[in-house]
């Protein structure tokens, strides 16, 4: 009965309850008794806290309690490095910062009661630009960084200058410009936090790792790990930015605080977008300055690059974006000689973390806007010029290592080549008559990412399995902890456990959501849950079978999957094994520009992307599907405006994300299926990946209508405008 399951388009098993409205997101929970929280954010960018006066907010009819760093036992948590506080209390870094906690009998009354605590501050001078903030003698934000680089990595692999230095190569060289982006879930922040009927402190709320939200929870509140206990409901989304705690440490403090004052009761808080927005991480803003070199018969032979990434005020998951970054900016091609330096710096800005893609994405804009640039220099079919120089098993990487096997950047390349109608005479016209006015282009653009936890880390997913019935299986659990945020993940560990174990999908349960009952499997980050998750669950679900046929009844396994060990990068060379495989993909974009208004419509988009084995094809779909909304809208509409330190971008007025009326006429979804030799069944993860490559596709293809190179984004339809009356101004020599 094995190969029943894998490969289906089957029903997910929250579908129903989530298009019926049955399933209860964290905005949904309520419980008995519970009481409400409303945090009060810093104001100010940068500035030492002189006083925090509660007086007046106490006075509020309905509040219980008001939290201040006074009340946290141990004030700092973080991802990687804890150097962010609770609430802070001495000073503040970013609007960020969250100074109290207000514990009322009603949400109006701890709002109200949030107002009117009076903090006086003394202003600091405020650091918005990472390119200021690496300068000698600005003021410091963290005594730990002497210099406000939080991280620096490089990479030396031949010798670039020598290239360079030769006058029979071509040379591009650009800066370029990534921004920040919002994440925009369906639901913002919410969760409750409670005592539990064993005393410890729980928190239901929502995230991407519910272990290491029990990891910090315990640290900051001086607990052992066994008293604490976080539950995670369905997520409306979260594309990383559930990935950093953002209310869950909240809502453990109030009720361990609560506790602590004879006050068992529970503690809800609900953001509203506003909040959201101002209070979770964003995408890292990148400058960017690229230097290429090829030969004339287009070998691509070197590549320069400087990254300066700002972070804002806090480390999350700041390092290991910029190792991503770093380690792709040469894109998936392979070049002799290398030379990339990245930064981390902080500033006083929103603090900036996981967003899909993951350093990937910023550096892969660059690769790939280098070589549109280069191919466009060189008058070679970009197409081409991609195949001739496009990484092969084998090939060594700018890391020194030899990249894992079943490399497949070319099928994905030609697959959407084929599928576009690009042929060896040159790129597709578009279909169809022009209006007046109109302007048309194609443009493409390939890349890859880290699939699994990279640089050294430990990386690590354990699952148990349960099968109960007499002279059959009649039924198998399976519990792992993986967050289930939209991907439909939970659809896809059962059908490898039915798979594995020879029974219907219908048989199979997968639990995941209490940390105190399944066994961790890390985040649901680097495109890693099938991987990880599906090679702990098949392992697993072997050696329960086994049991099983020896005659164990009921029987149980549990197994911890390890993957191939990575290494860090050298700190003076970059040498490193930097990580475990790759997922890769390919995408065509046409455009139409209204020359006469400045608006670009995409028209069509062949995604080409290779997922090893595509579990459930529909997921897929919706996973290419979705990354190019998201990616349409960081390259087209979202301008998420931080100015002086303060968010100007404040709702979904004024911050602009694509609607249905914004997508593509057309989207492709072309799924490749080359096995990976690591990965369950051959799975490789593709949840990152369509969203790495369509922004330089974009840009390729108006550049393909009008002529014109943009280097940092979002192209906007005033900024395409702008452009088109410069160049005819240049033109008539006005």
């Amino acid at each position: 009965m094995k190969g029943q399951a894998i490969g289906q388009r089957l029903l997910r098993p929250d579908a129903v309850d989530k298009v019926t409205g049955r399933a209860r997101f964290p905005g949904d929970l309520v419980m008995e008794g519970m009481l409400f929280a409303s945090v009060l954010f810093s104001d100010r960018a940068h500035a030492r806290i002189v006083s925090i006066d509660t007086s007046e907010a106490g006075q509020v009819p309905g509040v219980v309690a008001i939290l201040t760093h006074e009340d946290v036992p141990v004030n700092e948590y973080g991802l990687i490095y804890k150097d962010q506080p609770a609430l802070s209390g001495v000073s503040v870094r970013s609007i960020f910062d969250r100074v109290a906690l207000v514990i009322a009998e009603t949400q109006r009354s701890a709002q109200r009661a949030r107002d009117l605590i009076r903090v006086e501050y003394e202003d600091l001078p405020a650091l918005t630009d990472p390119r200021e903030a690496m300068k000698p003698g600005v003021p410091v934000l963290h005594d730990t960084w002497p210099d406000n680089v939080q991280s620096h990595q490089r990479i030396r692999f031949g010798d670039v200058e020598s290239v360079f230095a030769r006058d029979d190569v071509v040379v591009v060289e650009s800066d370029y410009f990534t921004p920040h982006q919002e994440h925009a879930y369906l639901q913002p922040e919410a969760g409750i936090g409670f005592i539990d009927e064993q005393g410890r402190v729980a928190v239901h709320s929502t995230g991407q790792w519910s272990h290491d939200d029990q990891h910090q929870i315990a640290h900051m509140l001086d607990l052992p790990l066994d008293q604490v206990r976080v539950i995670y409901a369905p997520a409306g989304g979260a594309f990383g930015g559930r990935e950093d705690m953002s209310v869950q440490h909240l809502l453990a403090l109030a009720a361990f605080e609560l506790d602590r004052r004879g006050i068992r009761r529970p503690v809800r808080i609900l953001w509203d977008r506003k909040e959201s927005i101002r209070g979770h991480h964003k995408r890292h803003p990148y400058y960017m300055h690229f230097r290429n070199a090829a030969s004339r018969d287009g070998k691509l032979l070197a590549v320069e690059a400087t990254l300066i990434a700002d972070i804002g005020a806090y480390s999350s998951s700041s390092s290991a974006v910029l190792n991503n970054a770093v380690s792709m900016a040469t894109g998936p091609y392979q070049v002799p000689n290398v030379k990339v330096d990245g930064y981390n710096v902080f500033t006083n800005n929103i603090v900036c973390g996981a967003f899909r893609g993951f350093g990937a994405l910023q550096a892969t804009f660059a690769a790939e806007m280098q070589m549109a640039r280069l191919a466009d220099a060189l008058g070679m079919d970009p197409m081409v010029f991609r195949l001739k120089n496009a990484l092969r098993d084998g090939s060594v990487l700018a890391t020194q290592s030899v990249i894992p096997p079943a490399v497949s950047i070319r099928e994905t390349m030609m697959h959407a080549a084929e599928a576009a109608g690009w042929t060896d005479q040159g790129k597709p016209e578009p279909e169809g008559d022009a209006l007046e006015h109109t302007l048309r282009g194609i443009g493409v653009a390939s890349g890859y990412k880290n699939v699994c936890y990279s640089f050294g880390f430990p990386d690590k997913a354990t699952a148990l399995c349960e099968l109960a019935g007499e002279q059959a299986i009649e039924r198998a659990v399976v519990k792992i902890g993986i967050s289930e945020v939209g991907q439909g993940t939970l659809g896809v560990i059962g059908q490898l456990a039915a798979d594995t174990l020879g029974i219907p999908y219908e048989q199979v349960t997968v639990e995941n959501a209490d940390s105190s009952e399944v066994p961790e499997a890390g985040s649901c980050s680097a495109s890693r849950t099938s991987f990880m998750a599906g090679n702990a669950v098949k392992i697993t679900c072997e050696a329960a079978l086994e049991a099983w046929q020896a005659g164990e009844r009921p029987a149980v396994a549990q197994r911890t999957f390890r993957p191939r060990p990575t290494s860090m990068f050298d700190p003076e060379t970059g040498v490193c094994d930097p990580h475990v495989t790759y997922g890769y993909g390919t995408q065509i974009a046409e455009v139409e520009v209204n020359a006469e208004t400045g608006e670009i419509r995409l028209k069509k988009v062949w995604a080409a992307h290779d997922v090893g084995k595509a579990i459930n094809p529909m997921h897929v779909e919706g996973q290419i599907q979705g990354a190019i909304s998201q990616a349409q809208g960081w390259t087209l509409l979202e301008d998420f405006i931080v100015q002086d330190g303060q968010i100007r971008t404040q709702s979904f007025a004024d911050y602009l994300i694509p609607t249905v009326y914004d997508m593509p006429d057309e989207i492709h979804p072309l799924i490749l299926e080359v096995a990976d030799p690591q990965g369950p069944y051959g799975v490789r993860g593709v949840g990152e990946m369509p969203m790495l490559v369509l922004a330089p596709a974009i840009l390729d293809a108006i550049h393909d209508a009008t002529g014109i190179w943009f280097d940092r984004l979002p192209v906007k339809a005033e900024d395409l405008l702008l452009a088109l009356h410069a160049r005819a101004e240049t033109q008539t020599g006005a």
